[in-house]
Formats: C-alpha cells, sequence, structure tokens
C-alpha cells in the first residue's frame, strides 16, 4: 500500500482527500470503513474525497494519519501525538489514551498500555483488516529497540492499597497457565474472553494495590505474560489491531519486570503476527533483537524458537539460504534439552515444534515434497490434546502433498484436518483450511468435491 505511487504522492502533498479515495481503492473499504478507522464521520470523509473540504487542523491532521498507519518516512509531521486522558489512580495527572512509541518507558506508561489493551471492542465493529496494524516497518523497529535499551525504573507501591500476597501473585500465574493449556486444546476463541478479564484483575492490582519491588516486578512479568496471550488469542481469532495492542502492552509489561524473557516471548508472537500479515521483514528484526536480549542467559529452548520464528521471516522473503542457517542452529539447540532459565510458558517447545516449523518453511519456500515429510514427522510427535496444532500440521500438509502432485497423500491429510477442525475455535485454522480448499478446486474429481462440501459443512457449523 505505502508502495503505491498515488498513495506517497498525495502523502507528499498532504492531499488527504485523494490519499482517502486511494486507500479506500486498494483496500476495498466503504467509506463508512475508513471513518470508523479515523474517527471521522462518513459525511465529513464524502465532502474531503470530493474536495469541498479540507483537513487543515494539525491535531487532525496527525491523528488521521497516525490511524491509518503511515509510515513516519513518507510524512513531514510529528506521528503518534499524546492524547492525554484521566490517569489510573497512583499514576501521574495525565496519561496517553494509546500507547505513545516516542513516550519514556515508565511504570506509568506500562499501566497505561495494559489499560490500553484491555479495551476490546465487539468483532462487529472491528473487521478484519489485516493491515491496519498500530505498527510498522520503522516505526515497530523504533519501538523494540526501546525495550531493548531504556532502563527500568523502580517498581513499587507502599500506600494504602491492599497488600499483595504471594499466594495471591502465584494464582495469577496459575490463572494464566490454565488458559495457555485451553487454548492449546480448543483454540482461542474459548479464553480470549477470559484472558482480558484476568488482565483486568492484574492491572488493577498494579494500579491499586499495595506491593515491594520485588513482587512488583513479578506483576508486571505476569501482566507481560497475560498480555501475551491475550494478544495471541487475538492473533488466533483474524483481530489483528487487537493482537498488536495486546502484544506491544506485554513489552512494556516485560521491560517493567525486567525480565527480558517476558520481552521476547511478545516479540515471536509479534513476529508471527508480522510474517502472517505481510510484514516478514519485521518478523525477522524483532527475532534479532530478542536474542540478543536473552542469549547471554543460556535458555536453549528460548533461542532455537525465536530462531525458527526468524527462519519463518526470511522463508516469506524468499531468504533460502538464511532460513536453512536459522533452522538448523535451532534444532542444534534444540537438541540440547531444555535449560536452566528456560522460561515455563516455553513447554511446548520439542523436536515436534522444530519439524513443524521446518515444513512450513520449506512450504513456503517451494520444496513442496520435503515439507510434506516434515510435517508428516512433526505430526507424530504431538499428543492428543494438541488439537489446533495437530490440525494446522495436518492442513498444511494436505496443501504440501497435493502441491507435490501426491493427490492421495493430499486427502488423506485433508480429511484429517476437517475431523479436527470442527472442535477447533480459530480463524487462523479456518484461514489455512481455505487455502488447502483452493488447492483441492485445483484438482477436479470426485474426492475433492466431497472434501470441499465437506470443508464448507465444518465452517458453518462453526459460524453456528
Amino acid at each position: 500500500m505505502w508502495r503505491d505511487a498515488v498513495v506517497r504522492d498525495s502523502l507528499a502533498e498532504l492531499d488527504f482527500g485523494r490519499l482517502s479515495k486511494r486507500l479506500r481503492e486498494i483496500l476495498s473499504l466503504r467509506q463508512e470503513d475508513l471513518a470508523g478507522i479515523t474517527g471521522l464521520t462518513q459525511g465529513f470523509l464524502s465532502r474531503l474525497e470530493a474536495g469541498r473540504v479540507q483537513l487543515t487542523h494539525i491535531d487532525r491532521i496527525v491523528e488521521f494519519l497516525d490511524a491509518i498507519g503511515a509510515p513516519a518516512d513518507l510524512v513531514r509531521l510529528p506521528l503518534r501525538a499524546t492524547v492525554t486522558a484521566s490517569a489510573p489512580e497512583g499514576h501521574g495527572s495525565s496519561l496517553p489514551a494509546h500507547d505513545d512509541i516516542a513516550g519514556p518507558w515508565t511504570a506509568r506508561r506500562m499501566v497505561a498500555a495494559l489499560h490500553d489493551a484491555m479495551r476490546g471492542e465487539p468483532a462487529a465493529m472491528r473487521p478484519n483488516r489485516r493491515q491496519f496494524l498500530l505498527l510498522a516497518g520503522t516505526a515497530l523497529s523504533a519501538y523494540i529497540h526501546q525495550w531493548g535499551i531504556a532502563a527500568a525504573e523502580p517498581l513499587e507501591r507502599a500506600l494504602d492499597g491492599a497488600q499483595v500476597t504471594p499466594g495471591l501473585v502465584e494464582s495469577f500465574q496459575g490463572t494464566i497457565d490454565s488458559l495457555r493449556t485451553m487454548d492449546a486444546s480448543s483454540g482461542s476463541g474459548m479464553v480470549a474472553g477470559l484472558a482480558r478479564a484476568h488482565l483486568s484483575l492484574i492491572y488493577e492490582t498494579l494500579k491499586s494495590a499495595s506491593y515491594n519491588e520485588e513482587t512488583g516486578r513479578r506483576l508486571a512479568g505476569i501482566a507481560a505474560d497475560t498480555a501475551t496471550q491475550l494478544g495471541w488469542f487475538h492473533f488466533d481469532a483474524g483481530q489483528h489491531e487487537l493482537a498488536q495492542r495486546a502484544l506491544l502492552a506485554a513489552l512494556r509489561a516485560a521491560h517493567a519486570s525486567g525480565d527480558p524473557r517476558y520481552g521476547a516471548g511478545a516479540l515471536s508472537y509479534l513476529a508471527i503476527q508480522s510474517y502472517s500479515v505481510g510484514n516478514p521483514r519485521d518478523a525477522v528484526t524483532a527475532m534479532q533483537a530478542a536474542r540478543e536480549k536473552v542469549h547471554t542467559l543460556g535458555s536453549s529452548h528460548l533461542e532455537a524458537m525465536l530462531l525458527t520464528r526468524q527462519a519463518r521471516g526470511h522463508a516469506k522473503l524468499g531468504e533460502h539460504q538464511a532460513c536453512l542457517r536459522a533452522l538448523g542452529r535451532a534444532a542444534e539447540l534444540a537438541q540440547l534439552g531444555p535449560a536452566e532459565h528456560d522460561p515455563g510458558w516455553l513447554y511446548w517447545m520439542n523436536r515436534g515444534e522444530i519439524l513443524g516449523q521446518t515444513a512450513s518453511c520449506y512450504l513456503q519456500l517451494g520444496e513442496h515434497k520435503t515439507a510434506a515429510d516434515h510435517f508428516e514427522q512433526a505430526a507424530s510427535t504431538l499428543t492428543p490434546t494438541d488439537l489446533r496444532t495437530r490440525a494446522l500440521f495436518a492442513s498444511r500438509a494436505a496443501s504440501a502433498h497435493l502441491l507435490a502432485g501426491d493427490r492421495d497423500g493430499g486427502y488423506l491429510a485433508a480429511d484429517t484436518a476437517l475431523a479436527l477442525a470442527a472442535n477447533v475455535q480459530s480463524a487462523r485454522l479456518n484461514e489455512h483450511l481455505e487455502q488447502t480448499m483452493e488447492h483441492l478446486q485445483a484438482i477436479p474429481g470426485q474426492r475433492s468435491n466431497e472434501l470441499i462440501e465437506r470443508s464448507r459443512q465444518v465452517m458453518a457449523t462453526k459460524e453456528s
């Protein structure tokens, strides 16, 4: 979108009517859609595109460009202006209504970012707009860079709030661990609301309770873990803007915790989102930054996981050798087994995960037979409760077999994927199934038609 000549010229000339019209053409948006994104009324947007009114107030211009995610290097204006709002009690007189990439990495802004992450909107009000992320490219890189270099300030509240007990902290951690397990078996559609409610409890505790610095940092770590999982749940449900909002908040909470492993976890999901929505270079950048922060910890499984995400970015970019190097190093680290400093939430990192990510890379690189073989090996390592991962691997395996010319293998894998998908609520899985069905449509025959019809029935049942 940002490479489009009309878009670039409109930005350079600050012709917002022409820019609005061109963006809608590229993204197939109605005026009502773009109005909802930018905060303008549909009537004003209509007059703006017709040239009957102009956008002249600097604050409105900044808000407009900020809302559409215009890259800073294409606009000679200070994007992402800070808009003040009522502050949570005990954290200052004003806070940004939205997270500010230029703002200091303080406890006050961390709490504000968590509040921002909890503001989920009904699906009917926020359709899946994959490209409307809060940050991308240079802006996202700057945000990640600040996470890496900013000093963490003391985090404590010895005020008149209720004292936070070790038992409460442990219960907070236990809840998010349980939600993580539920997600793996049932999909994000079952747990996103629970994760948002849990984050709300942690937010209120950070804002109003009494705790020392050690407990405060532990709470910030659990907040980072919870916001990361919430971001993942939103991503799996296809709610990309909400997902990134939660993951950016998680990165701030991870910074406040003083534990770079939480930040690496948030960045790993930002990487998945980035290569999934067409920004693979952002995925590579995020994973390189995360690996640099955790490299000295000796967390072999954590670094291996980060390398697999980096490899996916390289594969999307067509960087064959860089992809294979990252995968090779990931496999070497995984063979060392879990290290003392590997985080507990990384329990799922094993040989099967390496095989699955390797298979996905080969599929992206066009080596379909090799991809299919790796998917089959990966599936054999999974447990019966890993429903979503098994369904994802089966769906991708079906595509790999079909693209390699192996109809029987493709039919068998597609049949497995559909059987598993009936019990999983995941928009991401649905997208993979749709891709598999597209490959089946290219192969005429009764078996293909049967699987396509069955897929429609599965999708209809899940939607109802």
